[in-house]
């Protein structure tokens, strides 16, 4: 009965990165040694302190419905990170917590956009921004960046993307896919194009932001002139291992935060009680406490980089936060390998599946049809094994 589908839920698209992952699977299932590089999730556990937290809760019976836009003491641990790890003052009116950043973002597009309103995306952008932007019918107005520039949107751009119609620009720094972070002073820059335009609200997914080798995090929120105008999304999932808790959160201007409350209220309702007392936990740690993850991170991407530069063909550039790499490959469209015709990213992507059984993403799913997004949240063996297969299939090319 496909004529009784929504328009809605027919224009959208599938998630690339879980349906990789689900044809992935697939092929594990008919017994082929599947090396998976293509969802972003950390390959550690949950630490134990938090673990622990949560098993309190459970023996202190939270098990009753959480006021919709989070309990107190989290939002007051949200409140203390921000102003610890951003210089962010943030008050509880201005927080709500949801079932992870994802919903964060639908929120706030919920909210905030009405048919044909436009929302600036830098590509790459992760997978989800245009089609949350398309389902609260919203247009997404992509601004192309490239593998020489680093990936990153500069100020003339933004200006000519902004139209009568722009209502807001997303981004996330650290990014994903391509692990490029924006800089304050490039912050800055954007910053200054969007004084001119008062009325666009800027959403800063900071999801990424403790896994930085760089350091020096910014977020926009940080300028005076801009804080009255900018969400900033946040959650536990990458940086903490915690991805199935499905926790994210928003600072945001206090009646952008009340909307999204009530937004929530008719959608999920309250996040899920544990989880929320064990984000208590994971918030007020220092953040010295996953450091550990984070130089693995680092040593992993180092070994990546290596590897992949020695392979003839792709184009790399370095990562400075986040767990993936975001090589071009266009050098191999056109190119016929081990019988298969590759005409675009998603083609070569789906030849290193079948061919070296190595699971990536396309660049399409990100706004980028040049690239592919490798993960490396993957022990230091399988990455050495998975660029071994790849060089290996590539020989013929």
């Amino acid at each position: 009965m496909q004529e009784q589908l929504s328009n809605r839920i027919n224009n959208l698209a599938t998630s690339q990165t879980l349906a990789m992952a689900a044809k992935a699977r697939e092929l594990r299932a008919e017994g082929k040694d599947i090396i998976g590089l293509s969802l972003g999730e950390p390959d550690f556990n949950t630490p134990d302190f938090i673990k622990e937290a949560a098993i309190q809760a459970i023996n202190d019976n939270y098990n009753s419905y959480t006021p919709v836009d989070g309990y107190v003491e989290l939002k007051d641990a949200i409140i203390k990170k921000f102003k610890r790890d951003n210089d962010l003052t943030y008050d509880r009116s201005q927080i709500v917590v949801s079932t992870g950043a994802k919903q964060s973002l639908a929120n706030v597009a919920m909210v905030l956009l009405n048919p044909g309103d436009e929302v600036i995306l830098p590509c790459p952008y992760w997978v989800s921004y245009a089609e949350i932007v398309k389902l609260a019918e919203g247009v997404p107005v992509e601004v192309p960046t490239s593998v020489e520039t680093d990936f990153k949107m500069t100020p003339e751009q933004l200006e000519a993307a902004i139209t009568p119609k722009t209502k807001m620009i997303w981004y996330s720094s650290p990014c994903n896919p391509s692990g490029m972070v924006y800089s304050k002073e490039e912050l800055r820059g954007l910053a200054d194009v969007l004084k001119k335009y008062p009325d666009i609200v800027i959403v800063s997914d900071e999801i990424y932001e403790h896994i930085n080798f760089v350091g020096g995090h910014a977020s926009m929120a940080q300028f005076e002139d801009m804080y009255d105008r900018v969400v900033t999304v946040n959650g536990v999932s990458k940086a903490f291992a915690m991805t199935g808790w499905r926790i994210g959160y928003i600072g945001a201007p206090a009646w952008i935060a009340r909307a999204t409350n009530k937004m929530q209220g008719q959608i999920t309702s309250g996040a899920n009680c544990i989880a929320q007392r064990a984000v208590i936990t994971a918030l007020e740690a220092p953040v010295s406490e996953i450091s550990y993850m984070v130089d693995t991170f680092k040593s992993r991407r180092k070994l990546i980089i290596d590897l992949l530069n020695g392979i003839e063909g792709f184009v790399t550039t370095e990562p400075e936060g986040a767990f993936y790499v975001f090589p071009n490959v266009s050098h191999f469209f056109g190119k016929t390998i081990k019988g298969h015709k590759i005409e675009n990213a998603t083609d070569f992507s789906m030849f290193l599946l079948e061919e070296a059984l190595v699971a990536t993403v396309t660049g399409d799913a990100f706004g980028n049809p040049d690239c592919i997004r490798i993960s490396y949240a993957a022990s230091e063996s399988q990455i050495e094994e998975a660029m071994k297969r790849i060089k290996s299939v590539l020989a013929e090319a």
